[in-house]
Order: structure tokens, then sequence, then C-alpha cells
């Protein structure tokens, strides 16, 4: 029987649901509030215009310590100077995001992240994660005490054909992996005439870990801890050269990675030296392949066929590029994962630093269990 009190239970009720509903329609209508912290990264141009044209965010602060440098991008980019700020606690404060992008160098993002993680609020920060395993670990930290998370872009994540190969895999249609080989960079940073605040921190080896090893061979190894579902390598041989050091005295300006896993191995080709930029992967399983050229084409042998050519689309309900991505994390829409995610990256880092210290040493590191 149904009484008076029962009906305004479920009276309360359905209004704490109205309301709650109400209030998670209004979080995922209203604009995310995004600030940028650095200005020296070469790819910020990017970030600027797809906050632009997504109408579900809001840039409200960019942040650098260096005013010359808040000038130029105020005027490069249509911004009004009331936008920009020197320091990063004071931006932080005053303009309250709920997300965080670093655009500054490699080794500011430890700086960025724990700033973000005393606040509660989420980073995406540029490739790689940090210049040193000690740098991520710190960031890891960081992020567990704040309750944040944090994300690393990288150009590949949102190629269609790794997509497409990551079904390829899903599916076991390759069989069990056996080498990978990827093949990342360009003719060089002063050869593509990158800007002089891009390239004096590029050629650091303090604020950028190294060279091309870093710069590029993030890339590679993104991708094969991706491909390997995580796994850490057991070893790692690397070797390193200044082909051109009248322009990059201070760091490598080519890079080979071997990485080593039980059963597979993996190869990164990373290169201030291509004759053309490039960023393309190699896939070689037990019982296929399949060759990524750029991120829109494919080349796939399966048994008992002939190599097949395409050019795939991202899957039905991809994000297409990292704010999107970002935006959905912040609404709590999804959680990291994949090529993006904190754990992927923290074993990239470890990967890096291996390859760094082989470079110097002229030895295999083999990674401690």
């Amino acid at each position: 029987m149904t009484t008076p009190r029962t009906v305004a239970a479920l009276l309360v009720g359905a209004l704490l649901l109205v309301s709650s509903t109400a209030q998670t329609v209004a979080a995922q209508s209203a604009k995310v509030r995004i600030a940028v912290a650095g200005l020296a990264h070469g790819h910020l141009g990017r970030i600027v215009r797809l906050i632009k044209a997504n109408p579900d965010v809001e840039l409200v602060g960019l942040q650098d310590a260096d005013p010359k440098l808040r000038a130029l991008m105020a005027e490069r980019y249509g911004l009004p100077a009331t936008l920009f700020h020197a320091d990063l606690d004071a931006m932080l404060d005053a303009v309250k995001p709920q997300a965080v992008a670093g655009f500054g160098t490699t080794f500011d993002h430890r700086t960025v992240i724990e700033a973000a993680a005393r606040r509660g609020v989420h980073v995406m920060v540029e490739k790689p994660l940090a210049v040193s395993v000690d740098h991520a670990a710190a960031i890891a930290a960081a992020a567990k005490r704040g309750n944040i998370h944090v994300i690393v872009n990288y150009e590949t994540t949102w190629y269609p054909s790794h997509a497409a190969i990551w079904d390829l895999k899903q599916r076991a249609a390759l069989g069990e992996l056996r080498k990978m080989v990827a093949m990342d960079g360009h003719e060089g940073p002063k050869e593509i005439d990158v800007g002089p605040e891009f390239f004096d921190w590029l050629t650091d080896p303090v604020k950028n870990g190294a060279g091309a090893l870093y710069d590029f061979g993030c890339y590679g190894a993104n991708l094969m801890t991706w491909l390997m579902d995580n796994q850490r390598p057991l070893a790692v041989t690397a070797r390193t050269q200044r082909i051109k050091p009248h322009i990059y005295p201070k760091v490598d300006d080519e890079a080979t990675i071997v990485v080593e896993y039980p059963k597979a191995q993996g190869i990164i080709e990373a290169s201030w030296n291509w004759p053309f930029g490039r960023k393309d992967l190699e896939v070689y399983g037990a019982t296929g392949y399949a060759i990524a050229t750029g991120g829109g084409s494919l080349r796939v042998r399966l048994p008992k066929e002939k190599e097949q050519a395409s050019s795939p689309a991202l899957p039905a309900g991809a994000h297409p590029d990292e704010l999107a991505y970002l935006v959905a994390i912040v609404r709590g829409e999804i959680k990291p994962s994949g090529l993006s995610s904190l754990e992927n990256n923290l074993i990239v880092t470890e990967i890096l630093e291996a390859a760094r210290e082989s470079a110097r040493t002229g030895k295999t590191v083999t990674l401690t269990p």
C-alpha cells in the first residue's frame, strides 16, 4: 500500500534525479576552461587554432615568463594581451582553468603538472612526457596526489592508419607481433626553419633531454609500448651521431634505438637528417604485416592474400584530435588510455633514458624488472 510518506519519498527521489541529470547536462554543455602554460613550443599554433574552432572550449589564459614571447604570440595569434600572464601559479589562481595544456620545454612539464595537481586541474603536455625517469616519477606522484589525469599528445595518436593497425592487432590478424620499425623525423629544426624560441630549447640537452633521440625517438617508443600492451622491454640499445655538428653542437641529430622484448624487437629510427619529413610505422607479425606511411596510407598483407593498399578513416566515434580528447576527459566521459595515457608514457620515458645511457656508454641497458 502506498502511504503519504512513500509518495513523498518518491517525489524527493524524482526531484533529486532530475536535479542531478540537469547538473550533468549543464556541466557537459558548459564550455571547458583551458589555460596554456608555456609558449616556446612550436606546436602552440595548432592548439590555439583547435581552441578557436571548438565551440566547447574557452581559452582563459596563456602564461610564459618571457615578456617578448608573450607579446609575439599575442600578435601572431590575434589574442588580447589581457589573456597573457607572467607567473604560472598566479595565472592558475586567477583564471581557474579546468585543464592546462603545456607548451613550454619538456623540462618544464614537471613544474606545470605539479602546479596544476595542487589545484586538481587536469593536464595535457606535448610529447615526450619528461626528460628523465626522475621527472616522470615526480609527475606520476603529483598526479596521484592531486587526483588528476595527465595525458601526452603525439601527432601520430590521431592517424587513421594507426587506428587500422590497432584493429588488426586486436583481431590477431597479423599473428603474434615479431618486429616493429618506426621511422620519424625531418630534415632538421634549422632546416625546416622552426622559430628561435623553439630551436633554442629543442637543441638544449637539459631542456629537451637530447636531440633527435628524444624529439623523434619518443614516437616509436610510444607506438611500440602501445602495440605491446604496455609491456616494459627487457633491454634497450642505442647509437647516436652528430652528422651536422656545426648546426647541432650540443645534441645528437641521428639516433637508432633497438628495443628488446621476450618475443619481439622494436627498431626506432629517429632523425633530423631525413630528406623529407616522415612518420612511418611497419608492424610485422608471425603471419602478416601492416605498413603505414604517414597518417592516411596503409599496406597490409595477410595469410593467403596479396598485399592490399588502403586509405583508412578513423573509426566511428573516435576522437579526431587532442583537444576533443582532453574535453572528453575533463567532462568525465572517458578515462585516458592507450597512446595518450600516463601509464604508457612512463614506460616511454624509461626507454628514452635507457637509450640515452646506451648511446653514452656504448652498451646495452637492461631494464630492471
